[in-house]
């Protein structure tokens, strides 16, 4: 399968992309996702992404402005698409900060305020299995299901606490900083930054470390989308 499977896409819709760290390339701060997670309200949808080549409707959703994408504590998910198309989900609404502005903890588990809302407690078994095994397990197929079921009307409860609280403004600009902050992190140019101990280091030393920073950068972020 090479191309994109149909999906319904109303006008909201709640998307939520598993990562997994790739074993292949050293870096640490490069992610791959094994498995993509869409709920629309109506439909889950499970999409193997180690299938698709023509990614041009994804971007296309990623960018829609009529769709809200709904992510938790989606640091990493936003790194994914840096790396792989360059740009960010917009409008993107991060449920965790929302959370934090309604008195939760700031760095709050999905399955925490899924409890809290339902009483269910979601089963986290796999939530350090292999995503990029093949096939996928029954069990890995209802685990990523379930993980994403809640997330479109938590994140409607969150924004409406929110809007109540006055705080909506400030949490949405707080999901705005934080593309940003993702941002200027994948610049390859500002690399260097994230080796601890750089600023000890001499005028010519720092120069040969930002172009070895940024070298290291864009080699893996190829390695892993070619």
């Amino acid at each position: 399968m090479k191309g994109w499977p149909p999906f319904a896409r109303p006008h909201v819709s709640s998307p939520r992309w598993r990562w997994t760290q790739n074993l292949f390339v050293p870096v640490p701060t490069i992610h791959s996702w094994g498995l993509i997670q869409l709920y629309d309200g109506q439909q889950v949808s499970l999409i193997d992404p180690l299938t698709i080549s023509d990614w041009s409707p994804f971007k296309a959703l990623l960018q829609d402005p009529d769709t809200i994408k709904y992510l938790h504590a989606g640091s990493e998910d936003l790194e994914v698409f840096l790396n792989a198309f360059g740009m960010l989900p917009d409008p993107f609404i991060d449920t965790q900060i929302l959370a934090s502005f309604t008195g939760r903890p700031l760095s709050c588990g999905f399955a925490t305020i899924v409890e809290s809302y339902t009483g269910i407690a979601l089963d986290k078994s796999e939530s350090r299995t292999d995503w990029l095994a093949r096939p996928l397990t029954e069990r890995q197929c209802e685990y990523a299901a379930a993980d994403v079921l809640y997330l479109l009307p938590i994140a409607e409860k969150l924004m409406a606490e929110t809007e109540a609280a006055g705080w909506l403004t400030a949490a949405l600009g707080e999901c705005h900083l934080m593309c940003s902050r993702r941002r200027e992190q994948l610049d390859p140019e500002e690399a260097w930054r994230e080796i601890g101990n750089a600023w000890q280091l001499r005028t010519r030393q720092l120069a040969c470390l930002k172009k070895l920073a940024a070298w290291r950068l864009r080699k893996a972020a190829s390695a892993i989308w070619r």
